[in-house]
Formats: structure tokens, C-alpha cells, sequence
């Protein structure tokens, strides 16, 4: 009886005063000014860290070494990179200071992450930022490398990539994304689906779809949504305000897809942002049970009421040939042709 009437006291005198979670949104993270990484070249040494999950496979390290000498790299392994504890890469300091001593390290010119998994968000209060800051150059990699792009940008204003990590695919489509973004460095990259002709009569490989009609112009960022959605309150999480938003996912049922697109809808992104772009969603059937929402439905409901150009299919995420994106880039998005095409430099220019 004293506990109910103390927690009816409570819940009265909360009456008197605003519910912070209504009246007071999350602070916005400060507005940076966006800094560009340093230029990438033939010949140049990379560093090969594992942020996130252990590599069980030791032939692993072997290829993803040899993938990056066959780019035409030079490879300098993190001296914890094949630590294990547990599910992860060693502790999180371990991992921690992988990634911080390759952006202080003046000899090394890029940082590949060699696989995802999980355990990326576990570092991101042991990052070094100023580090970061004071030696900007490229990071590359995908999936729960999404935790690495979002707090590194909303931290530093750093561009990073999202594309193939160190142990993955490294055929003719992402070796040509690869030598494109960082070999050829062009003022101006355009990313739209290869399509593939078959016997059949009609193109069904790497067809997009629309879901709203129109362009739209603004600053890239995302990645996989339910690393995205788990930094949700955090100050690892850059404003949407503006932006372009990315997303792909795997192994996640459409229940859950749509969860995680209602943790976005609370935080008020599909307000904020100017154009989506949903990749791959790979293995995400439904399993059975009362009937489910289909992507098609989820993706309608959030997007629609905003009239946010926006569309799906693109070769983002958890597929062998993959767009190997400038985190943080500005873009013009088109939603009827499926395209994302940068308006600016991403590397820092020779003086």
C-alpha cells in the first residue's frame, strides 16, 4: 500500500512539470564542417583492423591480404586483427586502439575493415576523434561498419566508405567500383544498377523500384538499419537534417524491418531527411505465423505521408556486387531513374 501511494505521488507531481520525452527532443549533434580525406593511390600502404566480429576462418586474413595487394596496395595488419574474445576481435580496447594507431599512423593511407558482425558500437566511446580529425583518410567497409561511418561523421565530418570489406566479394564490378572512387577520383561518381540480360524477355536482375517520384539533393549517410536503429539516443548518430538516407539489411523479417522503420518514424528522420534509398534486403522472408506486412507496404506507410523521393533495389548491402558509397558526400538522388550521383570532390585536393 506505501508503494502504491508513493508511486501515485510521483506520478502526480510529474504533472507539474513537462515529460521530458515529449517536450524536450534529443539534443541535435553539433553541425560540423565536412572534411574530406586524403587522396588514395597504386602503391600506397592500407591498414587491414577487424572492428567488429572475429574472423573464424584463418584462410580469411590470407585473402582479403591478397585481394588488397592485387588492387595494387600495400598491406600492414593491426596487431590485434586476429585476437578473438568471445564473438569479437579481441577486447574492445584491443579494437579500439587498432583503428586509432592506423589514423595516427602518417605511413598508412587508408584503413580496411576486414569483415562486419557485431561489436563495432562497443568502441565508439574508445575512438579517438581528434586523431581522426587531425589525419583524415578513407575507411572502407559495410555492415556493422555502419556504427564506425555514422560516429565517425557525426564526430569529425569525416567522408568514409561504405562498400566491400577486406574478406569480401572482390569481383569485376566491386575491383571497378573500388579503382573508380579511390584510383580514379573523379570530381563526379554515379552509382546506378548494373542490369543483367537473360533469357528471359524481360530485365528482372537489379531492377529498382520507385516509391515516391522526384530529386532530391543532400548529404549521404546510413547504412545497415539495425546497427542505424541501435545507436538510437546516442551521440553517435549524425542530424538527418537534410539528408540522403540509406539503408540495407539481412536475415530480418519483415516485422522487424518494419520495427526498426518505426524507431526511425519516432525520432522524427523521415521528417528531416530529403530523399531514402533502400538497397538489399537479403533473406528476408517471413517465416509464416497471421500474415505479414510486405516491404513494399512497410516502405509505403513511412515514406508516402512525407512525399520523400525515394526508392528501393539499389546494389547496396549484403550482395556480391555492391556500390561502394561516400558516407557524408554530397548527392543528387533521382528516384525515377534510381540514381545517386555526388555534386563535389570527396578527396582533399592537391595544393
Amino acid at each position: 500500500m506505501k508503494k502504491r501511494r508513493f508511486l501515485q505521488t510521483i506520478g502526480m507531481s510529474l504533472g507539474f512539470f513537462p515529460i521530458l520525452g515529449h517536450s524536450q527532443p534529443l539534443s541535435k549533434p553539433p553541425l560540423l564542417k565536412k572534411l574530406l580525406p586524403n587522396k588514395l593511390q597504386v602503391g600506397d600502404l592500407v591498414g587491414l583492423i577487424s572492428p567488429s566480429a572475429a574472423t573464424a576462418d584463418a584462410m580469411q586474413f590470407t585473402f582479403a591480404k591478397e585481394a588488397l595487394e592485387a588492387l595494387g596496395l600495400k598491406v600492414l595488419e593491426g596487431k590485434h586483427l586476429q585476437n578473438r574474445r568471445g564473438h569479437l576481435a579481441g577486447t574492445d580496447q584491443e579494437r579500439a586502439d587498432d583503428l586509432n594507431n592506423m589514423f595516427a599512423n602518417k605511413a598508412v593511407k587508408a584503413i580496411i575493415c576486414i569483415r562486419g558482425g557485431s561489436g563495432a558500437a562497443r568502441i565508439l566511446p574508445l575512438i579517438d576523434y581528434e586523431i581522426i580529425k587531425n589525419n583524415p583518410k578513407p575507411l572502407l567497409g559495410y555492415s556493422d561498419i555502419t556504427a564506425l561511418h555514422n560516429a565517425i561523421y557525426a564526430k569529425t565530418g569525416l567522408i568514409t566508405f561504405h562498400g566491400p570489406n577486406g574478406s569480401g566479394s572482390w569481383g569485376k564490378f566491386n575491383v571497378s567500383q573500388f579503382k573508380k572512387v579511390f584510383f580514379e577520383q573523379n570530381d563526379t561518381l554515379h552509382f546506378e544498377n548494373e542490369l543483367e540480360e537473360t533469357e528471359d524477355l524481360v530485365i528482372k536482375e537489379n531492377r529498382i523500384k520507385t516509391i515516391y517520384p522526384g530529386k532530391a539533393v543532400g548529404d549521404l549517410i546510413g547504412g545497415n538499419l539495425t546497427v542505424l536503429t541501435s545507436l538510437a539516443g546516442s551521440p553517435y548518430l549524425p542530424s538527418f537534417k537534410n539528408k540522403i538516407l540509406f539503408l540495407e539489411d539481412i536475415g530480418e523479417e519483415p516485422y522487424r524491418i518494419d520495427r526498426m522503420m518505426s524507431t526511425l518514424m519516432l525520432m522524427g528522420v523521415f521528417k528531416e531527411i530529403k530523399g531514402f534509398v533502400f538497397g538489399q534486403c537479403t533473406d528476408c522472408d517471413p517465416s509464416g505465423g497471421y500474415g505479414n506486412l510486405t516491404l513494399d507496404q512497410i516502405f509505403d506507410d513511412y515514406l508516402l505521408p512525407h512525399k520523400i523521393p525515394a526508392y528501393r533495389g539499389a546494389m547496396i548491402g549484403h550482395v556480391p556486387k555492391q556500390f561502394l558509397l561516400p558516407v557524408g558526400a554530397n548527392v543528387n538522388l533521382d528516384a525515377d531513374k534510381g540514381t545517386l550521383t555526388t555534386t563535389q570532390p570527396i578527396f582533399k585536393q592537391s595544393k
